[in-house]
Protein backbone atom coordinates (compact mmCIF):
# COMPACT_ATOMS: atom_id res chain seq x y z
CA UNK A 1 0.00 0.00 0.00
CA UNK A 2 1.43 3.59 -0.72
CA UNK A 3 1.76 5.94 1.96
CA UNK A 4 1.61 9.01 1.65
CA UNK A 5 3.28 11.57 3.63
CA UNK A 6 2.36 13.99 6.22
CA UNK A 7 4.66 16.62 4.46
CA UNK A 8 2.40 16.62 1.54
CA UNK A 9 -0.58 18.22 3.13
CA UNK A 10 1.74 20.96 3.22
CA UNK A 11 1.07 21.96 -0.09
CA UNK A 12 -2.49 21.63 -0.23
CA UNK A 13 -6.03 22.87 1.41
CA UNK A 14 -6.35 20.70 4.86
CA UNK A 15 -9.56 18.64 4.29
CA UNK A 16 -12.39 18.79 6.58
CA UNK A 17 -11.67 15.39 7.18
CA UNK A 18 -7.93 15.85 7.93
CA UNK A 19 -8.98 19.19 10.11
CA UNK A 20 -11.10 16.83 12.19
CA UNK A 21 -8.26 14.68 13.36
CA UNK A 22 -5.24 17.45 13.83
CA UNK A 23 -8.59 18.61 16.31
CA UNK A 24 -8.62 15.48 17.50
CA UNK A 25 -5.03 15.14 18.32
CA UNK A 26 -4.58 18.79 19.40
CA UNK A 27 -7.09 17.35 22.35
CA UNK A 28 -5.28 13.86 22.88
CA UNK A 29 -1.34 14.58 22.63
CA UNK A 30 0.59 17.32 23.46
CA UNK A 31 1.38 20.00 20.98
CA UNK A 32 4.87 20.65 21.60
CA UNK A 33 4.64 16.22 20.95
CA UNK A 34 3.06 16.77 17.87
CA UNK A 35 5.01 19.79 16.69
CA UNK A 36 8.21 17.80 16.88
CA UNK A 37 6.71 14.94 15.45
CA UNK A 38 5.00 16.10 12.83
CA UNK A 39 6.05 19.35 11.03
CA UNK A 40 2.83 20.12 9.44
CA UNK A 41 1.41 20.21 12.76
CA UNK A 42 3.21 23.52 13.47
CA UNK A 43 2.51 24.98 10.27
CA UNK A 44 -1.42 24.37 10.71
CA UNK A 45 -1.36 25.81 14.06
CA UNK A 46 0.36 28.93 12.89
CA UNK A 47 -2.07 29.57 10.02
CA UNK A 48 -5.04 28.50 12.14
CA UNK A 49 -3.90 31.35 14.78
CA UNK A 50 -3.55 33.71 11.49
CA UNK A 51 -6.86 33.38 10.62
CA UNK A 52 -8.86 33.91 13.95
CA UNK A 53 -6.41 36.73 14.66
CA UNK A 54 -7.77 38.35 10.79
CA UNK A 55 -11.50 37.44 12.10
CA UNK A 56 -10.91 39.42 15.28
CA UNK A 57 -9.47 42.23 13.87
CA UNK A 58 -11.99 42.40 10.80
CA UNK A 59 -14.57 45.16 10.91
CA UNK A 60 -17.96 44.77 9.55
CA UNK A 61 -18.22 48.01 7.49
CA UNK A 62 -21.52 49.55 5.85
CA UNK A 63 -21.79 52.26 4.03
CA UNK A 64 -25.27 53.73 5.33
CA UNK A 65 -27.76 56.44 4.57
CA UNK A 66 -28.04 59.77 5.58
CA UNK A 67 -24.00 60.30 5.10
CA UNK A 68 -23.48 57.61 7.67
CA UNK A 69 -21.01 54.93 7.31
CA UNK A 70 -20.35 52.71 10.27
CA UNK A 71 -17.95 50.18 11.53
CA UNK A 72 -17.85 47.58 14.08
CA UNK A 73 -15.35 45.19 15.61
CA UNK A 74 -16.94 41.51 15.94
CA UNK A 75 -15.57 39.39 19.65
CA UNK A 76 -13.96 43.07 20.66
CA UNK A 77 -16.04 44.60 22.76
CA UNK A 78 -18.93 46.96 22.41
CA UNK A 79 -17.33 49.19 20.44
CA UNK A 80 -18.63 51.29 17.21
CA UNK A 81 -17.13 53.99 14.72
CA UNK A 82 -19.30 56.15 12.26
CA UNK A 83 -18.33 58.51 9.95
CA UNK A 84 -20.70 61.14 8.58
CA UNK A 85 -20.03 63.30 5.81
CA UNK A 86 -21.86 65.80 4.41
CA UNK A 87 -21.86 69.28 3.02
CA UNK A 88 -21.89 70.89 6.09
CA UNK A 89 -20.18 68.32 8.52
CA UNK A 90 -17.12 65.89 9.06
CA UNK A 91 -17.61 63.72 12.06
CA UNK A 92 -15.97 60.62 13.01
CA UNK A 93 -17.01 59.34 16.48
CA UNK A 94 -15.73 56.22 17.95
CA UNK A 95 -17.75 54.69 21.04
CA UNK A 96 -16.64 52.17 23.89
CA UNK A 97 -19.36 50.82 26.02
CA UNK A 98 -17.09 49.11 28.05
CA UNK A 99 -14.63 51.93 28.55
CA UNK A 100 -12.98 53.43 31.25
CA UNK A 101 -14.05 57.36 31.07
CA UNK A 102 -11.25 58.24 28.58
CA UNK A 103 -12.65 61.58 27.04
CA UNK A 104 -10.61 62.34 23.83
CA UNK A 105 -13.46 65.34 22.04
CA UNK A 106 -13.10 67.98 19.59
CA UNK A 107 -15.99 69.51 17.63
CA UNK A 108 -14.53 73.32 17.01
CA UNK A 109 -17.61 73.91 19.67
CA UNK A 110 -15.83 74.39 23.31
CA UNK A 111 -19.08 73.65 25.45
CA UNK A 112 -20.05 70.89 23.48
CA UNK A 113 -16.74 69.33 24.06
CA UNK A 114 -17.08 70.03 27.65
CA UNK A 115 -20.43 68.56 27.73
CA UNK A 116 -18.95 65.04 26.03
CA UNK A 117 -16.31 65.04 28.62
CA UNK A 118 -19.38 64.69 31.13
CA UNK A 119 -20.71 61.61 29.40
CA UNK A 120 -17.56 60.01 28.90
CA UNK A 121 -16.59 60.61 32.45
CA UNK A 122 -19.68 59.93 34.46
CA UNK A 123 -20.87 57.23 31.73
CA UNK A 124 -17.20 55.36 31.84
CA UNK A 125 -17.70 55.43 28.21
CA UNK A 126 -14.62 55.94 26.16
CA UNK A 127 -15.97 58.93 23.56
CA UNK A 128 -13.72 59.50 20.72
CA UNK A 129 -14.72 62.78 18.54
CA UNK A 130 -13.59 64.95 15.73
CA UNK A 131 -15.84 67.14 13.75
CA UNK A 132 -15.85 69.85 11.57
CA UNK A 133 -18.42 71.95 10.27
CA UNK A 134 -19.98 75.42 9.11
CA UNK A 135 -19.78 76.94 12.30
CA UNK A 136 -19.08 80.13 10.49
CA UNK A 137 -22.22 79.91 10.31
CA UNK A 138 -23.72 78.50 13.55
CA UNK A 139 -23.20 75.40 15.78
CA UNK A 140 -26.10 74.09 15.14
CA UNK A 141 -25.15 71.64 11.92
CA UNK A 142 -21.82 70.48 13.95
CA UNK A 143 -24.16 69.73 17.08
CA UNK A 144 -26.91 67.80 15.47
CA UNK A 145 -24.44 65.80 13.08
CA UNK A 146 -22.07 65.22 16.63
CA UNK A 147 -25.20 64.19 18.00
CA UNK A 148 -26.74 61.52 15.08
CA UNK A 149 -23.51 59.61 14.99
CA UNK A 150 -23.08 59.09 18.79
CA UNK A 151 -26.85 58.15 18.36
CA UNK A 152 -25.59 55.75 15.54
CA UNK A 153 -22.53 54.21 17.47
CA UNK A 154 -24.65 53.58 20.41
CA UNK A 155 -26.69 51.67 18.22
CA UNK A 156 -24.26 49.26 16.75
CA UNK A 157 -22.24 49.02 19.63
CA UNK A 158 -25.60 47.67 21.42
CA UNK A 159 -25.99 44.74 19.00
CA UNK A 160 -28.60 41.89 19.91
CA UNK A 161 -29.09 43.96 23.52
CA UNK A 162 -28.86 40.60 25.38
CA UNK A 163 -27.84 40.54 28.74
CA UNK A 164 -28.20 44.41 29.46
CA UNK A 165 -30.43 46.13 32.05
CA UNK A 166 -31.67 47.99 29.24
CA UNK A 167 -33.67 50.69 31.52
CA UNK A 168 -31.41 53.79 33.90
CA UNK A 169 -32.47 56.15 36.07
CA UNK A 170 -30.44 59.05 37.57
CA UNK A 171 -30.87 62.42 39.26
CA UNK A 172 -27.91 64.65 39.48
CA UNK A 173 -27.66 67.63 41.19
CA UNK A 174 -24.92 70.26 40.22
CA UNK A 175 -25.19 72.79 43.00
CA UNK A 176 -28.62 74.94 43.07
CA UNK A 177 -29.69 72.66 39.41
CA UNK A 178 -31.03 69.09 39.90
CA UNK A 179 -31.68 66.76 36.60
CA UNK A 180 -34.06 63.55 36.45
CA UNK A 181 -33.04 61.38 33.50
CA UNK A 182 -35.56 58.25 32.95
CA UNK A 183 -34.44 56.53 29.62
CA UNK A 184 -35.30 52.70 28.00
CA UNK A 185 -32.84 51.27 25.38
CA UNK A 186 -36.26 49.77 24.00
CA UNK A 187 -35.38 50.79 20.05
CA UNK A 188 -38.44 53.38 20.21
CA UNK A 189 -37.33 56.81 19.21
CA UNK A 190 -38.53 59.17 21.77
CA UNK A 191 -37.86 62.73 23.88
CA UNK A 192 -39.64 64.20 26.32
CA UNK A 193 -37.31 67.23 27.41
CA UNK A 194 -38.62 69.69 30.20
CA UNK A 195 -35.64 72.19 31.06
CA UNK A 196 -35.98 75.58 31.47
CA UNK A 197 -32.88 77.44 30.49
CA UNK A 198 -33.01 81.13 31.36
CA UNK A 199 -30.27 82.37 28.57
CA UNK A 200 -29.89 82.47 25.77
CA UNK A 201 -26.33 81.05 25.30
CA UNK A 202 -23.65 79.84 27.84
CA UNK A 203 -20.26 81.23 26.33
CA UNK A 204 -21.24 81.25 22.55
CA UNK A 205 -23.20 77.73 23.05
CA UNK A 206 -27.04 78.66 22.02
CA UNK A 207 -28.81 76.83 24.56
CA UNK A 208 -31.29 75.84 22.27
CA UNK A 209 -29.00 73.29 20.77
CA UNK A 210 -29.47 71.16 24.21
CA UNK A 211 -33.05 69.89 23.11
CA UNK A 212 -31.42 69.36 19.89
CA UNK A 213 -28.57 67.10 20.57
CA UNK A 214 -30.66 65.16 22.20
CA UNK A 215 -33.65 64.39 19.91
CA UNK A 216 -30.96 63.90 17.33
CA UNK A 217 -29.37 61.24 19.17
CA UNK A 218 -32.74 59.69 20.59
CA UNK A 219 -33.37 59.75 16.97
CA UNK A 220 -30.51 57.71 15.93
CA UNK A 221 -30.42 55.53 18.83
CA UNK A 222 -34.05 54.34 19.19
CA UNK A 223 -33.99 55.32 22.84
CA UNK A 224 -36.70 56.77 24.71
CA UNK A 225 -35.26 59.26 26.84
CA UNK A 226 -37.25 61.92 29.72
CA UNK A 227 -35.31 64.74 30.73
CA UNK A 228 -36.77 66.63 33.91
CA UNK A 229 -35.63 69.95 35.96
CA UNK A 230 -36.24 69.68 39.33
CA UNK A 231 -34.46 72.56 39.91
CA UNK A 232 -32.07 75.25 38.99
CA UNK A 233 -31.40 79.16 37.83
CA UNK A 234 -27.85 78.86 36.02
CA UNK A 235 -28.23 77.79 32.86
CA UNK A 236 -24.54 75.83 33.04
CA UNK A 237 -24.97 74.23 36.13
CA UNK A 238 -28.77 73.16 34.48
CA UNK A 239 -26.95 71.51 31.39
CA UNK A 240 -24.19 70.01 32.70
CA UNK A 241 -26.47 68.31 35.38
CA UNK A 242 -28.33 66.96 32.15
CA UNK A 243 -25.25 65.72 30.62
CA UNK A 244 -24.11 63.98 33.94
CA UNK A 245 -27.48 62.45 34.60
CA UNK A 246 -28.08 61.31 31.31
CA UNK A 247 -24.02 59.57 30.92
CA UNK A 248 -25.32 57.93 34.40
CA UNK A 249 -28.53 56.78 33.31
CA UNK A 250 -27.27 55.41 30.22
CA UNK A 251 -24.41 53.67 32.13
CA UNK A 252 -26.86 51.79 33.99
CA UNK A 253 -28.74 50.94 31.19
CA UNK A 254 -25.90 49.27 28.94
CA UNK A 255 -24.51 47.21 32.14
CA UNK A 256 -24.89 43.44 32.55
CA UNK A 257 -27.85 42.31 34.36
CA UNK A 258 -26.45 39.21 35.93
CA UNK A 259 -29.47 37.52 36.57
CA UNK A 260 -30.49 37.90 32.94
CA UNK A 261 -27.93 35.14 31.90
CA UNK A 262 -27.59 36.80 28.64
CA UNK A 263 -31.11 37.02 27.14
CA UNK A 264 -33.20 39.65 25.67
CA UNK A 265 -34.62 42.11 28.27
CA UNK A 266 -38.02 42.07 26.47
CA UNK A 267 -41.15 39.44 26.90
CA UNK A 268 -40.91 39.80 23.05
CA UNK A 269 -37.79 38.91 23.00
CA UNK A 270 -36.59 40.96 20.77
CA UNK A 271 -35.21 44.85 20.76
CA UNK A 272 -34.90 46.51 17.86
CA UNK A 273 -34.84 50.26 16.30
CA UNK A 274 -38.01 50.83 14.88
Amino acid sequence: MERLSLSGFLTCPLSQTLKSRVRVLSQTIPSTHLQSSFPFFSTYQTKQKQMETQRMISCASQGGENGFTTTTAPNAGRIAEVKRVTKETNVFVKLNLDGSGIADSSTGIPFLDHMLDQLASHGLFDVHVRATGDIHIDDHHTNEDVALAIGTTLLQALGDRKGINRFGDFSAPLDEALIHVSLDLSGRPHLSYDLQIPTERVGTYDTQLVEHFFQSLVNTSGMTLHIRQLAGKNSHHIIEATFKAFARALRQATEYDPHRHGTIPSSKGVLSRS
